[in-house]
C-alpha cells in the first residue's frame, strides 16, 4: 500500500534538514555528541500520568514505562534502532511515550541491549529474548505482547521471533517494524538506486555503517537471526512494516514483506512517498510521520481487540 503521491511541504523541508546534517561534518558531529549525552542521561521526562522503572538485567539495562491508573492489559516490548551500535536515547523515550498514547494506555518496556563492537552478535538477540521472558515472568501472556523496532531494532524483532518459534515459545500478539534493517549482507538494489536520495544513509551521511556492521562479528551475515530477509516467516503474528521511498532500506522492508505474505503471514505494508529512514521519528511535526503513527495506532488496537 501507497500512502499518498505526494510528499508535504514540511516534510520535504525536514527530509533536507536532515540531509544537511548528516552531510556536513561539524552538524553531524555536534548531533552525535547530542544524542550520545541523551543515551547517558537516564533521567527523561515523561508527563506526569507516565512513569518509569529502571530495571537492571546484569548484562543489559531496561525501561518499563507505565500509564498510571490504566487498565489495558497490554504491553510493548520496544527495541530501538541505531545499526546495533547506538543506546537508548531519549528520542526512543519519547517513542515509548508515543506507544504508550496509541495504544490506550499500554505498557512500554524498552530494551537498552548490548551493542556491537565491543558485543557482536548473538548479544543483542540474547538480550531481547531475556526481555522477553522477563515480561512473561512478569504475567503478561505472549498474546499480550507486541513487540515494535525501527531500523535494528526492526530486524531485532523478526529476530526474536524467529529464535523463539525455535526454543518452542508462544509468539507475540504483533509485531511494529519501522524502516527494518533485515539483510546486513547489503544486497538489495536500493542501497545502490536510492544512495543518492537518501538523507540519512546516502553520500556521506553514514552509509559506511551499513556496508560494513560490527554486529556481524565472524558469522554470516545471512544467518537469518542476523539477517531475518533469508529466513522463514511461517507462524509469525501479525506484523506492520512501514518504509519511505527515499531509504536506501528500502528493499529490505519490500522483501521481508513480499515473503511473509507468500508464507501466509497476515502482513501490512505501507510506503510513504519521499520519507526517509525512520521519519516516524518526526512524531506529530510533519503530516506523513503523524499519519504513521496513526496506522501504528490502529493496527495495535486491532491486534488488541476488545482486551
Amino acid at each position: 500500500m501507497k500512502e499518498n503521491d505526494k510528499t508535504s511541504h514540511r516534510a520535504e523541508l525536514m527530509r533536507d534538514i536532515v540531509a544537511m546534517v548528516n552531510q556536513n561534518p561539524v552538524l553531524k558531529q555536534a548531533w552525535q555528541r547530542k544524542k550520545e549525552k541523551s543515551i547517558q542521561n537516564t533521567e527523561f521526562e515523561y508527563p506526569e500520568h507516565l512513569s518509569v522503572e529502571h530495571i537492571d538485567m546484569g548484562l543489559f539495562k531496561m525501561e518499563y514505562l507505565t500509564w498510571n491508573g490504566s487498565e489495558n492489559p497490554y504491553v510493548i516490548l520496544q527495541l530501538h534502532g541505531g545499526g546495533y551500535m547506538s543506546g537508548l536515547q531519549g528520542q526512543y523515550r519519547k517513542m515509548a511515550g508515543l506507544y504508550a498514547e496509541i495504544s490506550s494506555g499500554a505498557a512500554v518496556l524498552s530494551v537498552d541491549y548490548r551493542l556491537a563492537p565491543e558485543y557482536p552478535f548473538p548479544a543483542a538477540l540474547e538480550d531481547a529474548v531475556a526481555a522477553y521472558k522477563w515480561l512473561r515472568d512478569k504475567g503478561y501472556e505472549s498474546d499480550r505482547i507486541i513487540v515494535v523496532g525501527d531500523s535494528a531494532g526492526g530486524g531485532l524483532a523478526m529476530a526474536l521471533c524467529m529464535e523463539l518459534r525455535t526454543n518452542g515459545e508462544p509468539m507475540p500478539a504483533g509485531l511494529v517494524a519501522m524502516s527494518p534493517w533485515t539483510d546486513l549482507a547489503i544486497t538489495g538494489e536500493s542501497y545502490t538506486k536510492n544512495r543518492e536520495i537518501d538523507p540519512v544513509f546516502g553520500a556521506d551521511g553514514g552509509g559506511e555503517m551499513l556496508l560494513h556492521s560490527p554486529y556481524i562479528g565472524e558469522n554470516d551475515a545471512k544467518n537469518p537471526l542476523i539477517s531475518p530477509m533469508y529466513g522463514n516467516f511461517t507462524g509469525f503474528p501479525p506484523m506492520l512494516i512501514q518504509v519511505g521511498t527515499h531509504e536506501m532500506l528500502y528493499d529490505d522492508a519490500a522483501s521481508v514483506a513480499k515473503k511473509a505474505k507468500e508464507q501466509g503471514v497476515p502482513v501490512r505494508f505501507t510506503v510513504y512517498e519521499g520519507m526517509f529512514h525512520v521519519f516516524q521519528m518526526s512524531g506529530t511535526v510533519i503530516p506523513e510521520s503523524k499519519r504513521a503513527w496513526e496506522e501504528v495506532g490502529t493496527f495495535m488496537h486491532k491486534v488488541m481487540g476488545q482486551w
